[in-house]
């Protein structure tokens, strides 16, 4: 992997203020402890629709950068199921909705934004390719998100996309 033509400063995210939030600690800790970084109810629908349609794939591989949700090793494909807040959906428009403790949030999900390009980045330089699906896209549009998935295996079967030599 090439390093980097330049250095981009990282993003700092001051810590949670206890009075800019609406919760004590206790009861924070308990509602974010429900939120899931894995297996969450959009990529559970994803993995089920592609099992169904004979797709084989492993899931959150340690040793592929970003832990993608779904990998599909003989096409060289990386799948992730982005939470709509957490990773940005429409940020531009929604950075200036968040009321309550923006100083802590502005910058979390701006620094997931960026750590999501540099795991496409590095996917990318490995020979994957990625693949982002927003949350609301698996809810909405099950079929369409699996026919993407299914429509790359098919160029690929075909030779259109170099295959992994396994």
């Amino acid at each position: 992997m090439e390093p980097k033509p330049y250095k981009e400063e990282d993003i700092k995210v001051p810590r949670f203020e206890e009075s800019d939030g609406f919760y004590t600690t206790t009861q924070r800790s308990q509602n974010m402890s429900k939120i899931k970084a894995k297996n969450s109810l959009p990529e559970l629908k994803l993995r089920k629709a592609l099992w169904v349609r004979n797709v084989r794939f492993r899931i959150h591989p340690k040793k592929i950068p970003g832990k993608p949700d779904i990998v599909i090793n003989k096409y060289r494909l990386a799948i992730f199921v982005d939470g709509d807040f957490w990773h940005g959906y429409k940020w531009d428009e929604r950075k200036a909705s968040i009321k309550t403790n923006s100083r802590f949030w502005i910058p979390k999900i701006e620094r997931n934004i960026r750590r999501d390009r540099n795991v496409n980045q590095q996917l990318n330089a490995r020979g994957y390719t990625v693949m982002r699906f927003w949350e609301h896209e698996v809810n909405e549009h099950l079929n369409a998100c699996v026919n993407q998935v299914m429509l790359y295996i098919e160029a690929a079967k075909v030779a259109a996309i170099p295959q992994a030599d396994d």
